[in-house]
């Protein structure tokens, strides 16, 4: 299993970006998967994810500014983030798993992970 972020790079605030996740080996369709960020100096944070009925989660402090989208056919899913804040900029992951059942900001609970793609906001 394979998953490979990709779309991070410097952006301004107020700007947007859409990272992708792509997978090999693994399906998004039927499993779930999660989106999460890790900032300097700060522990790995859940934004987004969906479950494995295909249902949006979304957290509470992104809400708003994130929307998540899949498509099956390529076997990718999109985190859009709108109106980025210096306070976006991390390190952000997708991950994915077979087991999770519905939907779970529980990190450990994970099992396939990308190695990340940085976004970068400047102010």
């Amino acid at each position: 299993v394979q998953l490979v972020e990709s779309g991070g790079g410097l952006a301004q605030l107020g700007e947007s970006l859409r990272l992708s996740c792509a997978a090999s080996g693994f399906s998004f369709d039927g499993n779930a998967m999660i989106w999460v960020r890790q900032a300097p100096g700060k522990e790995r944070e859940a934004i987004s994810g969906l479950g494995s009925d295909g249902s949006q989660n979304y957290a509470t402090f992104m809400k708003g500014r994130v929307t998540i989208t899949r498509d099956s056919a390529k076997n990718k899913v999109y985190l859009q983030i709108d109106n980025l804040r210096p306070e976006d900029t991390a390190v952000y992951y997708c991950a994915g798993d077979t087991v999770v059942l519905g939907f779970s900001l529980y990190l450990g609970a994970w099992t396939y992970w990308g190695r990340g793609t940085q976004v970068t906001v400047s102010s």
